[in-house]
């Protein structure tokens, strides 16, 4: 498809684990095995309505070519200027033959390959990475994302012959949070990218920035939870486990996304909104008869 994405201190992980009751109660999707992320970098002065012009090209293909695969678009609005192509997949399979009958598709392939070409004057760099889900390190990870408008995505990079220490600190935190009825998160280890071995990105979906106002309010909820010794054992986990960490907030894009049927009809006027209707001519103002 189209278009890679960490101190683990409690600070960091309640502002990328809490979200709303809400979004446990609607309709609800599980995260992708195999997700598939390309990153754009815009050069300075081509984001906005230009960068969205540009992608709408591939959008365009897709949908005059009815493609069964859909992607997620979001943009940064903490760190550099860039955009976050998002594709899911069951397996790594599935995405090879995604990918294979894409080539075997000349009109599409076509297409694609000039709207790249006019996209690309508009970028700086790009990449790509592949993720796959980690469930065992995951909390209520199925939400539902159609509803969702906001990414926090937490990288979190592990030092070599740490990983034992990961593990267990992600096991001493969730088992604090399993106790918060709001916390959810979909953790996904970076298999193939930029990003070192051993690198982790944690995936929240907020449905409005007000829930990370929310967010700061329950520090008590967890310290409680975890206890002295708890956060004792946190502390000498992060010390010995993580190299480095970074936390950024994502907005869902629908103008360059190519969205499921599902997530049109669950919330059209956000996916795929009307058209304003054009204002009419004023009729010109007629001249006074002759007296």
């Amino acid at each position: 498809m189209k278009k890679s994405v960490g101190l683990l201190t409690i600070g960091v992980f309640l502002l990328t684990a809490l979200g709303t009751v809400a979004a446990q109660t609607m309709d609800t999707t599980p995260p992708p095995k195999v997700l598939v992320i390309f990153r754009e970098f815009e050069k300075p002065g081509k984001t906005g309505s230009t960068h969205e012009k540009s992608e709408s090209a591939f959008v365009q293909a897709l949908t005059r070519a009815k493609w069964p695969t859909h992607y997620l678009a979001v943009d940064s609005l903490t760190g550099k200027t860039r955009s976050l192509f998002l594709t899911g997949y069951d397996s790594f399979e599935a995405w090879e033959k995604d990918y294979m009958a894409m080539q075997k598709n000349p009109a599409l392939a076509a297409a694609f390959d000039r709207a790249a070409a006019a996209d690309g004057e508009l970028l700086s760099e790009t990449d790509g990475a592949v993720l796959t889900y980690r469930e065992d390190q995951s909390l209520r990870a199925n939400v539902d994302i159609a509803h969702m408008r906001y990414f926090e995505i937490a990288l979190f990079q592990v030092k070599p012959g740490h990983r034992h220490e990961w593990d267990e600190l992600v096991k001493l935190v969730t088992a604090a949070y399993e106790k918060i009825p709001e916390a959810h998160w979909a953790t996904y280890e970076i298999d193939y990218g930029q990003q070192p071995s051993g690198t982790y990105a944690v995936f929240t979906a907020l449905k409005s920035t007000s829930e990370i106002d929310q967010e700061f309010t329950h520090d008590k909820d967890f310290v409680a939870a975890m206890g002295e010794d708890g956060m004792k054992k946190l502390a000498e986990l992060e010390a010995s486990a993580i190299e480095t960490s970074q936390t950024n907030l994502f907005s869902f894009n629908p103008k360059m996304s190519y969205p499921s049927e599902d997530w049109v009809k669950a919330d059209p006027d956000f996916w795929k909104p009307k058209a304003a209707a054009p204002m009419a001519p004023k009729k010109p103002a007629e001249k006074p008869a002759a007296q």
